[in-house]
């Protein structure tokens, strides 16, 4: 968790800076906010935010995704299934995903009313997991019919940069607009397959070659490992994506 050193110190700092100088701070410093478009996407997400000042205030977020299928699969699968594959079909019809994310973050408020309103800027740390079950690898030739059903998570540890626009709409209600945070970092997972039936030496071969090609990701590592009771999988390489929505703030 090294990367959380990198917001933790900047915002000790600043909370001492603030103790010393005696800057008069809102009496409603604390923000509490429920994010509006996260259920469209199978999730759920809040964040609290600490006013420090007029322009500084510091952020956590978490967002749970239950096991479920992918969001919006079939407008998915129209643009990244070019080929039919049997291991990436079945990904996006039966198999489950559930991730976790939590992203510590520092805002610079831009605009004259500060203390938690106007447009700012915010760079992030955020730590996510993501967990694949149910999905299933089917061999078939004239000795075997094999089934390996395939489990796994992937770790990533990703850093960013969000513009925003928070306003109140009440002394208490409020909106805050994640317009545009996108985030760049790493990645590394591990994939467990376990076999219906014991598989023959010569098919190991096989099954090592297909999994190998019906996982070739662009700029990832991937390592397939093959026995008589399963597949092992081991994934690494860069980790990207984005933040936007809109959140319901309580301020109190």
């Amino acid at each position: 968790m090294r990367p959380l050193l990198f917001i933790c110190f900047p915002v000790l700092c600043m909370l001492s800076s603030a103790a010393q100088d005696g800057t008069s701070f809102s009496k409603k410093s604390n923000l509490v906010k429920l994010n509006l478009t996260s259920p469209f996407l199978k999730n759920y997400s809040i964040q609290y935010e600490r006013i420090i000042n007029k322009r500084v205030s510091v952020a956590v977020s978490g967002r749970l995704m239950p096991a479920s299928t992918l969001p919006f699969k079939n407008a998915i699968r129209k643009e990244v299934i070019k080929e039919e594959d049997e291991l990436i079909t079945d990904a996006f019809n039966q198999a489950k995903f559930s991730n976790y994310a939590i992203t510590p973050e520092v805002r610079f408020y831009l605009g004259k009313k500060g203390y938690g309103q106007g447009f700012y800027i915010a760079p992030y740390y955020r730590f996510a997991k993501y967990t694949v079950e149910e999905l299933h690898y089917t061999y078939e030739d004239l000795d075997q019919d094999i089934s390996i059903k395939l489990t796994g998570n992937l770790k990533s540890h990703t850093g960013g940069f969000l513009v925003g626009a928070q306003w109140m709409l009440s002394n208490t209600i409020g909106l805050d607009w994640w317009i545009l945070g996108p985030n760049i970092g790493g990645g590394r997972g591990h994939i467990t397959g376990v076999s219906n039936q014991p598989i023959d030496p010569d098919v190991q071969q096989d099954i090592r070659e297909s999994l190998e090609n019906d996982l070739d990701i662009p700029f990832t590592k991937t390592t397939v490992d093959v026995n008589a009771n399963g597949a092992n999988l081991k994934l690494s390489g860069p980790w990207a994506g984005v933040r936007a929505g809109l959140l319901l703030t309580f301020r109190f």
